[in-house]
């Protein structure tokens, strides 16, 4: 996406504003201009004796008028001016919230989480200043800036020339600086990126920093980053910070051309005195558009390079979407079928499936298992389509999930994660989300996620709030809010992934209880615990990204030596454990 695209649309919509902005500004500049010619007429008056009590009454109110009438019209620019900038802030806020919220796992597994918040904050703010103040300094450098040169030129052309020597080395200047500062600019919020990262990283682990005592570690990391940015700041300060002194600098001296040379002029009669008053009102009114040059170059510098990293995001497109002919899916029966399905997180890094084929017929009940890494839960991920086979098919009801609007099969399939993920607020926001509920509908839901003790121990019940994460759940307490907001409204697929991992076993076998009692739904269910998946219909046996075996319990007890062996072991672990309770 071309960076300046992103503004169009805001600017379209506000353009009465902008407009309405626009004529206030210029109303401002007229009357600012006009205030120099009130001084001549009074400095020539008293230099001549001709101008009267009267008189100088007249042009002291006709100054205060045009005061007020500054006054009234640079509110109204900067009400519709900055107002615009801030609506304009709000909408690619807004844009980019909704646009990343379309974006599929992929994107966020190769983005880290505090750039992107650095952009949506940073970012955007710095594109509301050049698109604010940025366009009234652009303004004021050209309209202002011209509009009293034309009247310098009107007092006297050869003076006006004069003042204008120091003029070329602005421009030069100003051009050398403007493509270091778009680059510093670049890099300081970079480097704001990785800096927000790491304090998100270690704000969201702050348990695992205090036990483990990495707390001199994560200081010593941000020190490192901080002096960095710091770096990168100082880098841009030393270019910024000579861009200001060199346009004082150009302006005095051009002052200081036009004191020499306009005195001379004056004592040769050539203008009159109030002349050479009004021509230093001009080259006062001048000294702002030439300070705002450079300004206006930090500020829409700033604002384009921020542009780009915005327009980056808003460009990126998710692989996980709809296809052009995209058929929609109104109900599924919930069969699978995966054919040679082979994938990789990473198109250059290696496969984490390898040559998967299954059947999973509707209403099944299905296990998965193997060791850890062996591709449970991306080939579960896969199957709830938040990423795509790098080959192969995997196949709904007979039909190739690539074809199905994604709207129509995320309403087919559920899919709960190893970790399941708490919003902060309530429990029951995070079971029934922000919508209303059939409160008979909840109370089961809960029940039969095994919720009703977890409810009972907290005083607000369903209205407990959980803080950051569910920071105030345990881990089974988690899992089983997170079955419940699955049991509320089951969907005709369900993904499973370890569901009961953090809980004690009796717990578990009524959460598995439950899950069996849903009916006109296929299962399928990913589990290190052999006892979770025992009695499903068809157990699949991974083992370094490929199926191991397939087949029942007794199947497997009688075919292959990982799963005998394991279910052994974890029997015998569950006998001398059969006695204890309550989460791990």
């Amino acid at each position: 996406m071309k960076p300046y695209a992103l503004l169009r649309p805001h600017i379209v919509e506000n353009r009465h504003l902008f407009l309405a902005g626009f004529l206030f500004l210029l109303m401002v500049n007229g009357l600012q201009l006009w205030i120099p010619r009130v001084v001549k007429h009074v400095v020539d008056g008293l230099s001549t004796g001709e101008a009267g009590h009267g008189d100088l009454l007249r042009y002291g109110l006709t100054v205060v008028v045009l005061a007020l009438f500054i006054a009234v019209f640079r509110y109204g620019w900067r009400h519709c001016l900055i107002g615009t900038s801030r609506k304009i802030e709000r909408g690619l806020r807004d844009r980019l919230y909704a646009h990343l919220l379309t974006l599929d796992a992929p994107f966020f597994d190769q983005n880290r989480t505090g750039d992107l918040m650095s952009r949506a904050t940073s970012d955007i703010m710095n594109v509301r200043m050049a698109t604010g103040m940025g366009i009234v300094a652009m303004t004021d450098a050209i309209l202002l800036g011209g509009a009293a040169v034309g009247f310098m030129l009107w007092i006297s052309g050869p003076l006006t020339l004069l003042a204008l020597i120091p003029m070329p080395f602005i421009v030069l200047t100003t051009r050398l600086m403007s493509t270091r500062m778009h680059k510093n600019y670049t890099a300081v919020q970079e480097g704001l990126g990785d800096m927000t990262e790491m304090v998100r990283e270690a704000f969201s682990g702050i348990r695992v920093v205090k036990v483990f005592g990495m707390g001199p570690l994560m200081d010593t990391r941000l020190r490192r980053l901080s002096d960095d940015y710091l770096a990168r700041r100082m880098s841009l300060a030393r270019t910024t910070g000579l861009m200001m002194p060199a346009m004082v600098l150009f302006t005095n001296l051009a002052l200081a051309i036009v004191v020499g040379a306009g005195g001379w002029m004056v004592i040769e009669g050539r203008i009159s005195t109030g002349d050479f008053v009004a021509f230093l009102s001009y080259l006062g009114l001048l000294t702002w558009p030439m300070m705002a040059l450079g300004w206006m170059t930090n500020l829409i510098q700033r604002g384009r390079a921020s542009l780009e990293r915005l327009a980056a995001v808003m460009g990126e497109a998710p692989r996980i979407r709809d296809a052009a002919d995209a058929r929609p899916l109104l109900s599924s029966e919930g069969g699978l079928v995966l054919k040679n399905v082979c994938f990789g997180f990473r198109r250059e890094g290696p496969e984490v499936l390898s040559d998967i084929s299954l059947v999973i017929p509707p209403g099944s009940r299905v296990g998965i298992t193997g060791p850890p890494g062996s591709g449970k839960t991306a080939l579960l991920q896969l199957m709830a389509r938040l990423y795509d086979p790098d080959s192969g098919q995997i196949l709904l009801d007979g039909r190739d999930v690539s074809s199905l609007r994604l709207e129509d099969l995320r309403r087919q399939i559920l899919f709960l994660p190893q970790e399941p993920w708490i919003f902060s607020g309530t429990l029951r926001d995070n079971i029934a989300g922000l919508g209303a509920v059939d409160e008979k509908k909840l109370g089961a839901a809960c029940r039969a996620a095994q919720l009703e003790e977890t409810l009972a121990s907290f005083p607000m019940g369903l209205e407990t709030l959980v803080g950051e994460r569910g920071v105030t759940l345990s881990g089974g307490q988690k899992q089983r809010v997170a079955l419940a907001r699955t049991l509320l409204n089951p969907a005709p697929l369900l993904l499973l992934d370890d569901p009961v991992s953090q809980v004690d076993t009796v717990t578990a076998g009524r959460m598995l209880e439950a899950l069996d009692s849903l009916e006109g739904n296929t299962r399928i269910l990913a589990s290190h615990r052999f006892s979770a998946i025992s009695h499903a219909d068809l157990i699949v046996v991974m083992e370094n990204g490929r199926i191991r075996a397939t087949g029942d319990h007794q199947r497997l007890m009688q075919s292959d030596d990982y799963y005998a062996k394991t279910w052994r072991i974890q029997a015998m672990e569950a006998a001398l454990m059969e006695d204890s309770h309550g989460d791990f």
